[in-house]
């Protein structure tokens, strides 16, 4: 006969054992937003391209809070089951493993769901009692209800621009998280953020960050998506570690952008055009 126990994990250690914040530059008001959210326990929802600073801005704020962080990133296979956790067989003994939601409302740590419409949607119904005045979670597979405590808080993020048809959120399931838009910051400001992420010179940050202007003018190639501050700052990095400008800003930032030969030549004569 098999024995139902629960595994039970220790809370999470502190987010932030250095006493170092990760870096973040705010750009309005979003410091604030999410501290009023976490003190009056509202669920938030960030929106903004990929690569923007969206992920960041959430681990910054763990950190500036002292609370701990989990991060689930969400795709088409996302069920509810991984994220409230299932029973597994050890040792003859059946366990109830706790999955990261159902980890984070019992420790009371803030729970970011990144790129959420992509998550099935079983997803989305499960974490609905968590975003209103109930603040609860119901994990039907061991019949337990749990009451998310005060430290508690759940962000989710997704990017607009990329989400097409049933992936897109709905109205009813927007409506229960306040919001925040994101969006490349300007050009002063990213190439602040470039220089200190990649710890190259100022001068080639703002180079870079220029090209990323251009590249993101380029509308006629009609790519999927801008040149993130992301690609900026590994562009950057490789040319501090004495890559020739050029080849590395081809290899950070045209290559991912597309596999079009034809596009990936015109995005080429661009960076030719800037380095």
């Amino acid at each position: 006969m098999s024995i139902l126990t629960y595994d039970k994990r220790p809370p999470a250690a502190s987010p932030n054992p250095s006493g170092e914040l990760p870096f973040y530059r705010p750009v309005s008001n979003e410091l604030e937003l999410f501290e009023r959210c976490y003190a009056d326990q509202l669920p938030l929802m960030l929106k903004g391209p990929t690569g923007c600073g969206k992920t960041r801005f959430v681990e910054h704020m763990a950190a500036r809070l002292g609370r701990p962080l989990i991060s689930v990133p969400c795709h088409d296979d996302t069920s509810a089951a991984d994220l409230l956790g299932r029973w597994l067989v050890q040792g003859g003994d059946t366990v109830w493993q706790d999955g990261p939601v159902t980890r984070a409302v019992r420790e009371g740590a803030i729970l970011y769901l990144d790129e959420i419409a992509e998550a099935r949607p079983d997803v989305i119904v499960a974490i609905h009692p968590l975003t209103d005045h109930r603040r609860n979670l119901y994990v039907d597979r061991c019949g337990e209800q749990l009451a998310a405590p005060k430290d508690f808080m759940l962000v989710v993020s997704f990017n607009p621009g990329y989400q097409r048809g049933w992936k897109e959120l709905k109205p009813s399931t927007r409506q229960r998280f306040v919001g925040a838009s994101f969006d490349y910051p300007a050009q002063d400001l990213e190439a602040e953020i470039v220089a200190i992420e990649s710890g190259c010179e100022s001068k080639v940050a703002v180079r870079v960050v220029k090209l990323g202007a251009k590249l993101r003018e380029l509308e006629e190639l009609g790519l999927a998506e801008r040149a993130s501050t992301r690609l900026l700052v590994d562009a950057a990095r490789l040319i501090r570690a004495g890559m020739e400008p050029r080849s590395a800003c081809r290899a950070a930032i045209c290559e991912p952008l597309s596999d079009d030969p034809e596009i990936l030549t015109a995005l080429g004569e661009v960076v030719s055009l800037a380095f």
